[in-house]
């Protein structure tokens, strides 16, 4: 039996957390905030960081020595989040996030193909949102001043890429608008008094919001920007303490940037080396990495195309893993992924596939995006492995069955929030993939390893850049050497890992527990160990950081004994 108070207090959170992101509330089906907007302002943000500390109070004077495994675990990831919101609003982080990949402003722009209005009300509320941009934007952009007038400047090339895509969206005729083509409500005979508030609100509200950031970003923060010979945090002078904060928000472990730049260093030289040799031997007769990944790069005829081609290879490997799956798994998602090729309006700025999981009202069932835009620059050895990591056995299985633990709080079933755990699954997915027999070929086996590099790579380059004194162009270097990437494809790689410090570090450090914990049962269940108990122990806990993760296995080995 859940305890109340545990339950009063997961519940207390969530309901917090959706009220503080209304857009995401939105996103995830939660209408009740469709008229309001996030407070980006310093007051709102201490309000809130009231309500955190109070929230932590609560948890503090619970008694866990009575609570059942999963209330344990509950409170566990609650005293996580909640230690890592607090961490985030004391160290400011938000003055920084001018960036390309974390700017509330190219967020907005992300997440509004998947904003939709179920009914009339919720539609006429979304456009009052839309009027609220404005504010938003100017609290924003003096959270950036602040910054700048703390020291806090951001580095160069994030801001031109802030610029890029904010040029790039203005330039966007208004008919094709992204928010003006938010979803209404089905067979609505009002729609098209409602678009045409949208555009009047997109017109008179959001462009020109949006023009604004833009002279905030080209006026205030470009001319302080830090250059690519110093676009690290550790440039700053507290660049080490809010390193420190995003390490730990992003894999939930206090983790030392030395221990990480270590344990890349480990992979690229002296593991993956010796996986190529033996796939590469095999395929092409050449067993040097650096051979390998000119022909990889090179070789035209690895290449696709015909965006048909693409949507063939990705439902022949979502086809396959669907059927493999019941042999690895005992609990099953209830609901089927659905592919999809990736809006043409947003495939010449998306990655090469990505997964949208369901919606909790059910409206929308989990989705694998597969980007079908200039498949001439699309390697086929990629594919597999993409697919097997952003739909199954990767994210569709964890999150979509996440989603339907209806026995758990709320914030475990649709946080996502724990990075670690989250890409530490879809990696260990991609090598789980060819356990399960999955990869056609040893050309989708360098597919597989080739995407190991990429994450290996990120270790050392992003403790490189943020904690070593790694300058832009060092990190660039590194991945050509030990990538078969393109460098314009690595110079977008480097610029996200400046852009969101740590964020890329949860891959390679959530795999390598998931496969450390599969270890330690293997070894102590002996012939008694179940693969797929040990996976729907994993994923039947919802989002969870990694220390949780390994209360949850630890306790499922005791009681398989």
């Amino acid at each position: 039996m859940p305890d109340k108070h545990v339950h009063a207090l997961a519940e207390d959170y969530w309901e917090t957390l959706l009220e503080a992101n209304p857009t995401t509330a939105t996103i995830l089906g939660d209408h009740r905030h469709d008229d309001r907007i996030e407070d980006l302002s310093a007051e709102g943000e201490q309000q809130l960081r009231t309500t955190w500390a109070e929230l932590s109070q609560r948890l503090a004077v619970i008694d866990r020595s009575g609570l059942d495994v999963e209330d344990r675990a509950t409170c566990s990831q609650l005293a996580q989040e909640l230690g890592d919101a607090i961490a985030a609003i004391d160290e400011r982080l938000v003055e920084l996030q001018s960036d390309q990949m974390t700017g509330y402003h190219v967020g907005l722009l992300i997440s509004a193909s998947l904003v939709s209005a179920p009914d009339p009300e919720s539609a006429w509320k979304l456009v009052e949102r839309l009027r609220q941009i404005p504010r938003a934007f100017e609290q924003a952009g003096q959270r950036f001043r602040d910054g700048v007038a703390a020291g806090r400047t951001p580095a160069r090339v994030c801001i031109d890429r802030s610029l890029n895509m904010i040029e790039g969206y203005l330039a966007s005729p208004l008919t094709a608008d992204v928010f003006a083509q938010l979803k209404g409500p089905p067979e609505w005979e009002g729609e098209a008094r409602w678009r045409s508030a949208l555009h009047e609100a997109v017109r008179d509200a959001v462009r020109p919001a949006y023009q604004a950031m833009a002279g905030i970003l080209r006026d205030h923060l470009l001319p302080v920007a830090r250059d690519d010979e110093r676009c690290g945090l550790g440039w700053l002078d507290d660049g080490e303490a809010m390193y420190a904060t995003w390490v730990r928000h992003h894999t939930s472990l206090d983790i030392t940037p030395a221990e990480v730049h270590r344990f890349g260093l480990s992979e690229v030289t002296d593991k993956l080396p010796g996986e190529y040799a033996a796939v590469a031997g095999r395929l092409f007769g050449i067993t040097e990495p650096a051979e390998v990944f000119v022909r990889l790069r090179d070789d035209k005829s690895l290449r696709y195309q015909a965006p048909e081609e693409i949507m063939a290879a990705a439902r022949a490997s979502l086809a396959a893993a669907s059927s493999a799956m019941v042999d690895w798994f005992g609990r099953l998602p209830q609901s089927a992924c659905a592919i999809e090729a990736v809006p043409d309006f947003l495939a010449p700025d998306s990655p090469g596939a990505y997964y949208v999981p369901p919606a909790p009202d059910g409206s929308r069932t989990g989705t694998y995006f597969v980007n079908t835009h200039n498949p001439e620059e699309k390697a086929r050895y990629e594919a597999a492995s993409i697919g097997f990591h952003e739909a199954i056995p990767g994210h569709h299985l964890q999150l979509t069955i996440a989603s339907e633990l209806t026995s758990l709080p709320r914030f475990r079933r649709f946080s996502l929030v724990n990075a670690a755990y989250c890409e530490g699954w879809g990696l260990y997915s991609e090598r789980l993939a060819d356990e399960m027999g999955l990869y056609p070929g040893d050309l989708d086996r360098l597919g597989m390893l080739s995407a190991d590099s990429l994450r290996s790579c990120r270790l050392v380059v992003d403790s490189g850049l943020h904690a070593m004194g790694w300058s832009r162009e060092r990190a660039i270097e590194f991945m050509s050497a030990h990538t078969p990437m393109s460098r314009d494809e690595i110079m977008v790689e480097v610029d996200r890992y400046v852009a969101m410090p740590g964020q890329a570090l949860a891959y390679k450090v959530g795999q390598r527990e998931i496969f450390r914990l599969r270890d330690a049962a293997r070894s102590a269940l002996g012939a008694g160990f179940d693969i797929k108990g040990f996976h729907d122990s994993v994923l039947g806990s919802g989002s969870v950081g990694l220390p949780v993760l390994r209360e949850v296995v630890e306790e499922w080995i005791l009681k398989n004994r």
